[in-house]
This record gives structure tokens, sequence and C-alpha cells, in this order.
């Protein structure tokens, strides 16, 4: 993992992504990532991932154009099982980032293009920078269509009409405009924007056990059976019982205590 700067603290593993000059996505940053990945996968004390650079100017440049240049560099960075797969390398390596067991946020602090926009749209959520992000799909510009999930991850996020607008004009977004097309949950001030996803990805990852991971399988299942499932498997838990005495002890459910109930809460 050596294209990676990775520290571990309070249940959250910060991942930087640093591969100078500027953050392509070439054959050894893929290779890093998907060995962190791996680690991920196998690792219960870690409950949020952070992707974020060590580069000040970019978040991941975009794919190795020499992808296209030498197709023999691509299909290197697979196994032949890998090849006779449906999707390809890049492909995979998002779709195992997207399935981790782990919440992912990637923090935008730069630019992002193609295949680095792609491994961003494969984390649960984004945060940008308002002075300094900047997002774009330009495949279509080159000749061919984003090849790492973007046309599906796209769609997905921000709908097809504004994902064709993106991809076949090959714009480049400001955070501003990401945020209000649905890129980026939110873009923030820099000066603010580390703060802020640190101590949301600290908050998630002190969560009482299971309960941010049936949170997310209960929205991606997108079915109010298997919401009501994994609710009521959490509803009758000791540590649910135990937090909810406190916080009515703490005022929860009073007129008073209702004004700054996520305070009561947060303390808990």
């Amino acid at each position: 993992m050596d294209k990676l700067n990775v520290d571990i603290r309070n249940g959250v593993a910060f991942a930087s992504i640093n591969n100078p000059p500027m953050n392509v996505l070439d054959a050894p940053l893929m290779i890093s990532l998907a060995q962190f990945v791996a680690a991920m996968q196998e690792d219960k004390t870690v409950q949020v991932i952070v992707f974020q650079s060590a580069d000040p100017d970019y978040f991941i440049a975009h794919g190795d154009m020499n992808y296209i240049v030498n197709p023999a560099s691509f299909a290197d960075l697979a196994t032949p099982e890998m090849l006779q797969a449906p999707i390809n390398p890049m492909q995979q390596l998002h779709e195992q980032i997207r399935q981790l067991p782990q919440v992912t946020i990637a923090i935008i602090d730069g630019y992002v293009r193609g295949g680095g926009n792609e491994l961003a749209l494969a984390c649960d959520m984004r945060f940008a920078s308002l002075e300094k992000a900047r997002f774009a799909q330009p495949e279509t510009l080159m000749g061919i269509i984003p090849g790492g999930g973007g046309t599906q991850y796209l769609t997905r996020l921000i709908g097809r009409a504004r994902a064709l607008e993106v991809i076949l004009g090959g714009e480049l977004l400001d955070g501003l405009q990401a945020e209000k097309y649905g890129l980026v949950n939110r873009a923030l001030p820099q000066a603010t924007l580390y703060n802020y996803v640190n101590t949301l990805a600290t908050r998630i990852a002190t969560l009482p056990e299971d309960v941010a991971a049936s949170a997310v399988k209960a929205i991606d299942a997108n079915d109010l059976a298997t919401e009501n499932q994994l609710c009521m498997s959490l509803f009758t838990r000791p540590v649910t019982l135990a937090r909810t005495k406190s916080a009515m002890e703490a005022g929860a459910q009073t007129r008073e205590g209702e004004k700054d109930l996520e305070g009561i809460l947060n303390k808990l």
C-alpha cells in the first residue's frame, strides 16, 4: 500500500492518496487501493473509511491515459480469472469499495476527473471544498465513455438527464455546482471541511454496534420489510434500552429537553 498513507484512530481509517506527481489512477495506485480494500474487508475494528488526498491540488487526476495508449498495461492489472469477469479491473476495484462493510467517505479538495471521480462516486458519501474542488467526466471528449462505473453511479446519484449532461458535456463542475446537482453531500469552506468530515466519521464510528451497517443495508434494500426486520433486530437490545432510558432521564421527551434533543443524544 505504498501509494496510500493510512492513519487509523477512533475506529476511522484515513486513507490519504499519495501518488506523485498528481495522483493519476495508474497501476501502482490501483494495486495499493486493492490491497487496502482487501485489508479493510477483514478489519472489524474500523467502522468508517475516509479517502482523502496528500496532494494539495488533486484528489485523483483521472485514470492513466496509458491504458488507452498501451491497453496491455490495463490488462496487466488483472489475473486471468479477473479478465474472464464481465467487468474490467477498474470497475472491480470500485465495486469492492462500494461493497465495503464500512461506511466510506471521500473528501474532494482539488481536481477529480474520470476514473478518480468514479472512485469517489463508489463511496457512500462525498464532501467537497468550495474553493478548490473540481469534478468532470471528460471521457467522451477522448472518444470513449466512462468505464469505471460512472454511467451507473452517476445515474443513480443525480438522475439520467444530469448524468447525460455531465458525461456528454464533459464540462468541469466546481464544488457549488456539484452540490446543487447532488454529486456531493455538501460543499464546505476548506477551513471547515476536514473538521466537519472528521466529526461526522467519528460520530458514525462510535454508534452502537451494527447500527450503521443496518442503516446502510436498509437504505440499499429500498424495501420496507427489510427496514422493519433490521429495525426490530436492534429495537430490543439492552444497549438500546439503556440509551433510551438515559436520554429520557436527561430530559428527552419533555418540552424543554426536545429543544436540544441532539445535544442530549450526543452525550449518551
